[in-house]
């Protein structure tokens, strides 16, 4: 079968590219960058640092909420107009997020800004598809890959780098330019495309039970680590009602004639299969950007700069390859790609799990630039996978749901991972300890040749003991998230082929 023309062709293909990708990166920068600022800004609004992580969760919680309703808001306002709309609203929380003058404030536009936020990536996704002609879409996948791995990257730098020069205010007022430009040249370039939308009844139960189940999940993954999980009985509650919520709401959009969200596209094969490797593969990604820099900051002494120098190369190889693959990639199974992804990066875990505490900055780096290499094939293989057999509005409602469900994953591996390493040092610090004792020749011998037994030797001890024991407790976490990776590899290969073909990725225009 004969792939689609091109829905729409705008009058400059490159404006309306760069617009969109500087929409999107803008968003994908915002849910990272607003993190190193936390101490500042709840300094500077007189609150405590728990308080302040509001702002990072109002922003998770309502974004979360938004990803399955972009399907919905496409049928009813249109591709364009919903990307608009939500680039402009975005734009404009954004600046009322700086100059926000009490806590209070700012988590309320916050919250707001990640509604708004939510259907922008999928949106972006969509549009891509639509402007590009069938023979270059992988590029546009890729180019939108490329700047899903680079923002994440630059966001924390860029955000220290601004709250220590000038102040917090300006991580959000960077976002009004951006915002204006890219929402002006995306109108002018694609306000010819036609669009056909749909007026159906509102589903307000499906509504009420997604925003109290994804709301309170999303709170609880935020908060959990913070408040020791299930030993808090607010957690708990949450739990409960939150796991409650999303059962009654599978089974209600099951049933619903007009679903706020589309479960039914779960029966296409490639779309289930590839979202799932594309949650799993991301959570496991997001732990490696996580654990890594929490690591070299609190147990190798690293600044947050060097932190993030050694974790940047990372987006080196992306740059150059991303472009390769979205030219080639189509002459190959996507399978193949997908599953070089998962190797390499699963490869570098272990390469991760040889480390000790003697690694050096040039060692940490290089393992970085070579899951770089993983990277580049991970985000443009799999959501073609993901989109291949859907069609009109089914691309906006996939590429949404299947955004959430990554997003999900982040949330997931970002509650666990400080978790999990937390106790697993516990347990490597309580069996190291056992072998400090008098009983033990060895240990004797090293405090005799410390000078002996001293208040501060002892102190000495205890600080390596913790270091040795956080490595090998980073350690066990980058094991088991190499082996993850290579089980992912098996997963992927259950998707069937073809993974391009007429009226997929892509796209007729909406409402067909």
């Amino acid at each position: 079968m004969s792939e689609p023309k091109a829905a729409y062709t705008p009058p400059s293909l490159f404006l309306a590219t760069l617009a969109l990708s500087l929409a999107t990166f803008m968003q994908v920068l915002d849910s990272t960058i607003a993190n190193v600022a936390l101490p500042t800004i709840s300094g500077n609004l007189g609150v405590s640092s728990d308080q302040g992580t509001w702002v990072i969760t109002s922003f998770a919680v309502c974004n979360a909420i938004a990803l399955p309703l972009t399907g919905w808001f496409t049928r009813r306002f249109g591709q364009l107009r919903l990307f608009i709309a939500s680039v402009v609203f975005f734009t404009l929380t954004s600046f009322l997020c700086g100059f926000a003058h009490s806590m209070t404030e700012l988590i309320i536009f916050r919250a707001l800004q990640g509604f708004f936020a939510g259907p922008m990536f999928p949106m972006c996704q969509t549009l891509l598809l639509v402007i590009f002609p069938p023979m270059k879409r992988s590029m546009a996948l890729a180019l939108l890959s490329m700047v899903t791995v680079v923002a994440p990257i630059v966001g924390p730098i860029t955000g220290g780098w601004i709250t220590d020069n000038y102040s917090w205010p300006w991580i959000f007022y960077i976002n009004v330019p951006i915002g204006i430009f890219a929402s002006i040249v995306v109108w002018t370039q694609l306000k010819g495309r036609e669009e056909t939308t749909q007026s159906s009844p509102i589903d307000y139960i499906g509504i009420m039970l997604l925003v109290l189940g994804v709301g309170l999940l999303q709170v609880v993954l935020d908060k959990g680590n913070d408040e020791d999980w299930f030993s808090s009985m607010p957690i708990i509650v949450m739990s409960v009602v939150s796991a409650i919520s999303l059962i009654s709401f599978v089974i209600w959009e099951l049933g619903e004639r007009h679903p706020i969200v589309n479960l039914r596209l779960f029966k296409e094969r490639n779309f289930a299969i590839g979202t799932l490797a594309l949650m799993l593969g991301y959570a496991a990604f997001f732990a490696i950007n996580i654990i890594l820099p929490q690591w070299l900051q609190t147990q190798m002494g690293y600044t947050a700069i060097w932190a993030g120098l050694a974790a940047a190369p990372m987006g080196f190889l992306p740059l150059l390859l991303t472009p390769i693959i979205g030219r080639y990639a189509t002459r190959v199974d996507l399978r193949l790609l997908c599953s070089i992804s998962f190797l390499t990066m699963g490869v570098s875990c272990l390469m991760r799990a040889q480390f000790t505490t003697d690694v050096d900055f040039r060692t940490i780096a290089g393992v970085q630039m070579f899951m770089g290499i993983g990277v580049a094939f991970f985000f443009m293989p799999l959501t073609t996978i993901v989109l291949s057999n859907l069609h009109g509005n089914e691309v906006a409602e996939g590429s949404g749901l299947a955004t959430f469900f990554r997003v999900l994953g982040g949330s997931f591996a970002s509650s666990l991972t400080t978790w999990i390493w937390q106790r697993r040092e516990i347990f490597h610090h309580a069996n190291l300890t056992e072998s400090v004792s008098q009983y033990n020749p060895a240990a004797v011998d090293y405090v005799q040749k410390m000078g002996g037994p001293t208040q501060q030797h002892f102190a000495m001890i205890e600080q390596n003991l913790t270091q040795q024991a956080y490595m090998m407790s980073t350690i066990d976490y980058f094991w088991v998230l190499g082996w993850g990776f290579m089980g992912l590899i098996l997963i992927i290969w259950f998707t069937r082929p073809p993974f391009v073909r007429s009226g997929a990725p892509g796209a007729p225009a909406a409402g067909h």
